[in-house]
């Protein structure tokens, strides 16, 4: 960041009451413009103005932008934190730009109402076809509860959930972890995602598009990394992992919750399923050929399916070596 390009993005009202917005939550360019009473291409301007500066980050989802802010009073770089502490000492210091923040919080609510509709009935349409898959398999809670005590007592650190769907799994391990990113390949999904985690702190999680054989982050960038209900649909689950070994750091842990080995074609058929489950000898390979070491699986019988939790940790470059030659 710039001194000079900061103070002009600053140097604009709209823009002050922009970044006191996404100090509270992610905010599509359109839910900016209704709650800032403006036109979309006047929005676009600004938003293009204060990503140029570095303050804010823009990230298209679909047809949607959605815009976050990219400063924080306790975050890099010091002049992103001092621009922070800045804006956050204005609101306490002048009243008339409280009253106009107030002003424009107060409309939030109605935002967060709308994605919550959307989501309901999104719900209400796919509800028979979830109710079917659920009938089949462990009831979620005991799932969960095992997925909690498989993860262990520690913080989770910066936690990736790939195949995010409904934001369920991000919702349940926010607490636990220092940081959630939900990545899901469909701009619908993560809008039901978005309704969901709208009350936690705006940089306690992030919502991100891809695909998840090819992650958009760097290496060594999450400390465990989750599947849930996601590995039956990839058509390669070795390039899948691969991914997810690499954006593991040394000693991370991966999850997988999924089907153990079925004969069910129907979930091929109306589901998309490319996998119909795994044995435990396939994943046991999948990840000891990605690079982790697996632990003993768990298994949650249901009628007729069962459902598997496979952990693992991620081993060093040395120890993949030494666990490769001694394989039998």
């Amino acid at each position: 960041m710039k001194i000079d390009p900061t103070l002009r993005a600053l140097a604009d009202p709209t823009r002050l009451r922009i970044m006191r917005l996404l100090a509270h939550m992610e905010l599509a360019v359109g839910e900016l413009a209704q709650v800032l009473g403006q036109s979309q291409p006047r929005v676009s301007r600004h938003v293009r103005i204060l990503c140029d500066a570095g303050l804010a980050e823009r990230r298209k989802e679909g047809s949607w932008v959605f815009l976050r802010s990219a400063i924080g009073e306790d975050r890099a770089p010091p002049l992103g934190a001092a621009a922070a502490r800045l804006l956050a000492v204005a609101e306490e210091g002048d009243a008339a730009f409280a009253a106009r923040c107030q002003e424009d919080r107060r409309h939030l609510a109605a935002i967060r109402a709308a994605r919550e509709t959307s989501a309901a009935s999104y719900f209400a349409r796919h509800a028979a076809e979830w109710d079917t898959l659920r009938s089949l398999h462990s009831p979620d809670g005991p799932v969960e509860a095992a997925l909690d005590a498989a993860l262990g007592t520690g913080s989770l650190g910066r936690l990736l959930d790939i195949g995010t769907g409904t934001g369920r799994m991000a919702e349940l391990f926010a607490p636990r972890a220092a940081h959630v990113t939900g990545l899901d390949n469909s701009p619908e999904m993560l809008r039901i995602a978005r309704a969901r985690l709208q009350r936690l702190p705006p940089d306690a999680y992030a919502l991100v598009q891809g695909d998840f054989a090819r992650l958009p982050f760097a290496g060594q960038s999450f400390d465990t990394v989750l599947f849930h209900q996601v590995l039956h649909y990839a058509q390669a689950p070795e390039i899948v992992l691969a991914e997810a070994a690499r954006v593991t750091c040394t000693d991370g842990v991966l999850a997988i919750v999924d089907f153990a080995a079925h004969d069910r074609e129907e979930l091929r058929t109306a589901h998309a399923h490319a996998r119909l489950g795994f044995t435990d000898e396939q994943m046991l390979g999948l990840l000891s050929d990605a690079g982790f070491v697996p632990a003993p699986p768990v298994a949650l019988p249901g009628q007729p399916l069962t459902v598997k939790i496979w952990t693992a940790r991620r081993a060093s470059a040395a120890q993949s070596k030494v666990a490769k030659a001694v394989a039998p």
